[in-house]
């Protein structure tokens, strides 16, 4: 097998861990802990693992102090208010609906980038920004069973502000790509964010009552961290490593497909899946026209 369908493989796999957690993430912060205290299990067992790869790897992981502001503004949105966010609002809303809304990363990435970076905005993209509001509006201000939702409105709210923090990561640690290995970025990006998330969920983790967890719930909380967290970012990684950013990204379109195939299995989400389509053929259709800059495949280095 070579070096491009090995990345192939772990992108998908990644967007199909992403897909999945979706459906997880809500039973878990529905049946066994706050948000907050699954944002902060996660984030310290993927810091740990981070670290463990690091070292193994033997890999340099000293950065320079000109670099300490971008690297806290990467671990505020990336990790901080994107975990919490994101958490949070499935925690509120319905599978299917976070899935689709998380499309909004990549329109924004381009439009951030064009303000922050200066880089040109055309025609197309503006055409494709429209049809992903569009969508995005259409899932908004759609109206559900609500089931185990408790706040759609303000659950979707917080999984726009999540991708679009998440938008504002990827522009601004590019530059750090860049300069550092990307498991030094990613060890002290996560590791920042630790010591930001601990006084905010500390007090939630002491009250998870773990006498009531299943060997499935515990399944459940290694596989958050494992695959959601660490094997994704790593396997994201390797993609735009090998694959580069634009064949990377696409597979983002595949996260919508596999949430919605879990949820309905489970019969957890599906109501209005006509209008659900009409939206996210919008969003996909956006995405599309808003694209990303070709750009050749790179060398990988972790």
């Amino acid at each position: 097998m070579n070096t491009r369908t090995k990345a192939h493989i772990a992108v998908i796999s990644a967007n199909l861990f992403y897909g999945i957690n979706f459906s997880i993430m809500k039973y878990v912060t529905d049946k066994l802990m706050q948000p907050i205290a699954l944002n902060v299990i996660r984030v310290f067992g993927a810091t740990v693992l981070f670290w463990l790869l690091a070292l193994s790897t033997k890999s340099k992981v000293s950065i320079a102090k000109k670099d300490y502001v971008r690297f806290v503004l990467c671990a505020l949105t990336g990790v901080v208010i994107n975990q919490i966010l994101f958490v949070k609002g499935v925690s509120l809303t319905t599978t299917i609906r976070a899935s689709l809304l998380m499309l909004v990363c990549p329109i924004a990435v381009v439009f951030i980038a064009a303000v922050l970076l200066k880089e040109k905005i055309t025609k197309q993209r503006v055409v494709g920004l429209l049809l992903g509001v569009a969508g995005a509006a259409i899932l908004v201000s759609m109206k559900e069973n609500k089931g185990n939702a408790s706040n759609i409105l303000l659950g979707d709210t917080f999984i726009i502000i999540n991708a679009l923090s998440y938008a504002f990561y990827l522009v601004w640690v590019k530059p750090l790509m860049v300069q550092y290995k990307a498991i030094t970025v990613i060890c002290w990006v996560f590791t920042i964010a630790l010591f930001i998330m601990l006084p905010m969920g500390i007090q939630q983790v002491q009250h998870i009552d773990w006498r009531i967890f299943s060997a499935m719930d515990y399944g459940a909380i290694v596989f958050i961290i494992v695959a959601v967290t660490f094997c994704t970012f790593l396997f994201n990684l390797y993609g735009v490593k090998v694959l580069g950013s634009t064949i990377t990204g696409a597979y983002i379109y595949s996260q919508p497909l596999f949430a919605a195939f879990i949820a309905i299995v489970y019969a957890s989400d599906t109501h209005n899946l006509a209008l659900k389509l009409l939206a996210a053929s919008l969003i996909f259709v956006g995405v599309y026209l808003v694209g990303f800059k070709k750009e050749a495949p790179k060398p990988l280095t972790l």
